[in-house]
């Protein structure tokens, strides 16, 4: 993983206003499609074509007819696009944009869990490298984990072995969906798990009538769910969502006022109070920002777009072997 970048200095209003203006026509002039996810810092997010979460990404990654497809997001997600779509240059502002997350199991790792294991079926997050992808059998979002689980099991048994990662706070909450134990990997991501159960607890003292959306990987989702099974807390203001999930909410809601405490990257914020600007979005831990994400600026997407700099090409046999399991996740939705 790369050194821990510094914050990119904040640009003017001005210097956002230009910098989109060249950003959409270097996009028009390179036939390519903007790719942001939900935590990217909200220029780069309003200079996309399209913004979303993990799968709507790889969907729309699969998808698109664009000859470009630049990617703001790190470099996994660009990964997954150049394998649903080898026939297009993938581009990634930054090389070094890493995730915490996709660094936690390597595939000799896998491999040595695997061969303990050797009937299991492995579920590996999509927030993955393309080598661990082409060990896996499905790969999940934190939108569709369970999903996936329950089709696994409904197909192959409710006995059937399950080796699930990288994410334990996902796991874990899968676990507790189905009903039954699965082998969790020991692997976490840096800012969900830094959302601790104090943050909600501090967050409740505040906002006692505000509804909670809180992303399955973060470290407070265990401690959500013992409130919710102890009464503490309401079971219909509690909502376990992915960043897509959030936003659902967010349109729903829209016009009716209220707080909702948001537990995830706080990138999220953006795309939330534009779909519903009377609701008071708050954010669990201020604190939980991804710094790879902000790694990617727009004047590093302009540079990308203008100098088609930043590709990301996965070896085609690697390719071919990650794309099942990518498939089957977006089969099943």
């Amino acid at each position: 993983m790369a050194p821990s970048p510094t914050a990119p200095q904040a640009l003017t209003a001005d210097e956002i206003s230009v910098l989109t203006a060249e950003v959409r026509a270097l996009a028009a002039e390179r036939n390519a499609v903007i790719l942001a996810h939900n935590y990217q810092v909200p220029e780069v997010q309003d200079a996309a074509d399209y913004v979303g979460d993990s799968l709507g990404l790889s969907r729309k990654a699969a998808a698109v007819d664009a000859e470009v497809i630049a990617f703001c997001g790190v470099h996994f997600m660009a990964e997954t696009a150049s394998i649903l779509s080898p026939e297009k240059t993938v581009l990634i502002p930054d090389l070094d944009a890493g995730c915490s997350l996709a660094d936690s199991i390597t595939p000799e790792q896998l491999t040595a869990w695997q061969a303990k294991h050797p009937d299991a079926v492995t579920v590996m997050y999509v927030n993955t490298t393309a080598e661990i992808k082409a060990l896996t059998d499905y790969c999940v979002t934190s939108s569709n984990a369970v999903k996936v689980v329950q089709h696994i099991l409904a197909e192959r048994g409710a006995d059937a072995e399950i080796l699930f990662g990288p994410d334990m706070w996902l796991g874990a909450y899968v676990e507790k969906q189905v009903g039954r134990s699965l082998h969790v990997w020991d692997g976490e991501c840096h800012v969900h798990a830094g959302i601790r159960p104090k943050d909600i607890t501090t967050m409740r003292a505040e906002h006692p009538d505000a509804d909670f959306l809180i992303h399955p990987e973060c470290g407070c989702s265990t401690q959500v769910m013992e409130y919710v099974a102890a009464g503490d807390i309401a079971t219909e203001g509690v909502h376990m969502l992915s960043t897509g999930g959030m936003l659902d909410y967010a349109k729903e809601h829209a016009g009716q006022g209220g707080t909702a405490i948001m537990a995830t990257e706080t990138g999220m914020l953006h795309q939330l109070r534009m779909a519903a600007p009377d609701v008071d979005f708050v954010a669990a831990n201020e604190r939980a920002s991804c710094r790879y994400m902000k790694m990617i600026t727009l004047p590093k997407l302009r540079d990308c777009l203008r100098d088609l700099s930043g590709r990301v090409q996965v070896d085609p046999a690697l390719a071919e072997r990650a794309r099942l399991p990518i498939e089957r996740m977006v089969a099943i939705g």
